[in-house]
């Protein structure tokens, strides 16, 4: 989730070696999705590896430092590139930078990946719930493309809710990934997507907390009521809601897994947004 302020050019940040922790990986494409949002791809070293779901620190050399945050990788594990989608915050000490790069500009990957938006963070269950907002979005595009996701969930739904139809990153692609080459079967088995906006009219609109605590979502997709007995949640998104989908969880009798405790829910917490 969350280079040029007066930021270096690309020349500049192309000669800067990478400090101790880090690969220096080239931008390959940036995507503008609004004026608030944007992603991108870059390179990815051979040596580099990750699990769906995972989240590594990434950002730039600023004032010959790194300056870094935590960013999910949007990418599966089974892609040459990664990518990622960004916040813009313009008085953001990363993201006022970050939002300007261009291809043949480099960024820093920090070599460890991790993160508790793994399935194995979970206990078995039939139903996987992926919740997320605006840029939490990201670590949900590694899940619902990683073929492990399906081999391990009956099924599962994955719920982006965001304010304007534009937020709605990588809608198409979603959509399609039911015709996708290697995916598709298993996809158009197994993975529902369900968007909403909360601020103009849409197919869905309203925050997912209200759409499962009032039991819309479920009747909509034909599934009974959110229980721990069935289904599992994976949660990332804004801090309010994050805090009110582990209250309305934690009262049906969900518990929170983490890496050394699977359990029915789990909440990425590792997020700035600057």
């Amino acid at each position: 989730m969350s280079i040029r302020d007066s930021a270096p050019d690309a020349a500049t940040t192309s000669t800067v070696a990478a400090p101790p922790g880090f690969y220096l990986e080239e931008v390959l494409s940036v995507h503008h999705w609004t004026d608030r949002l944007f992603s991108f791809a870059c390179t990815r070293s051979p040596q580099f590896r990750f699990g769906a779901g995972q989240f590594a620190m990434i950002g730039l050399m600023v004032d010959g430092k790194p300056l870094v945050r935590a960013y999910s990788m949007v990418s599966p594990p089974w892609e040459e590139h990664l990518e990622f989608l960004s916040i813009k915050v313009q008085q953001g000490p990363l993201t006022s930078r970050l939002q300007h790069i261009r291809p043949g500009d480099r960024v820093l990957i920090g070599r460890k990946a991790t993160g508790t938006l793994v399935p194995d963070n979970l206990a078995p269950g039939g139903t996987l719930w992926l919740c997320g907002t605006g840029t939490g979005l990201a670590p949900f595009m590694s899940l619902a493309r990683d073929p492990e996701t399906y081999d391990r969930f009956d099924r599962v739904v994955l719920a982006h809710t965001v304010r304007q139809v534009a937020e709605l990153a990588y809608r198409e692609l979603i959509e399609g990934l039911g015709e996708h080459e290697l995916l598709g079967e298993i996809v158009r088995e197994k993975l529902t997507y369900y968007p909403s906006v909360t601020r103009e009219p849409f197919r869905h609109q309203g925050r997912i907390t209200t759409l499962l605590e009032s039991g819309q979502i479920c009747r909509e997709l034909g599934l009974p009521p959110l229980s721990p007995a069935t289904d599992r949640v994976m949660l990332c998104g804004s801090e309010a809601m994050n805090a009110d989908m582990r209250t309305l969880l934690e009262g049906r009798g969900f518990d929170e897994g983490a890496n050394n405790a699977p359990g029915t829910y789990v909440v990425e917490k590792a997020f700035v947004t600057k």
